[in-house]
């Protein structure tokens, strides 16, 4: 039996969970700038403007083949890091954190 349905048999109001909404709202705000930036890195850089990026280079390598090969990855491995760290702000600021003391539902 969920909360909502033990306090509607004890006859005193639901519990608010308006908090649910603004949580979810936050992480799809985070993911999808997220997502864009991989999809910039990985598709913009990699694909659509790799002609023009040949033209400067890294160690003797074309800055676009350097994007093709190394960047989109370098660049999921760091957004998987920042988002971990966001949401665990995220979680803390509403109180569903993982770790102790941060239990809100």
């Amino acid at each position: 039996m969920s909360d909502v349905d033990q306090h509607q048999e004890a006859g005193s109001p639901p519990p608010d969970l308006s908090w649910r909404k603004r949580y979810w709202k936050k992480n799809v705000r985070v993911l999808v700038v997220l997502l864009s930036i991989w999809a910039f890195v990985s598709l913009g850089l990699s694909v659509l403007l790799i002609e023009p990026l040949n033209n400067f280079e890294i160690l003797g390598f074309p800055l676009g083949l350097w994007f093709a090969h190394q960047g989109s990855i370098i660049t999921f491995i760091l957004i998987t890091l920042v988002y971990a760290v966001w949401m665990d702000r995220i979680d803390s600021e509403f109180g569903v954190s993982e770790k102790p003391g941060g239990d809100k539902a």
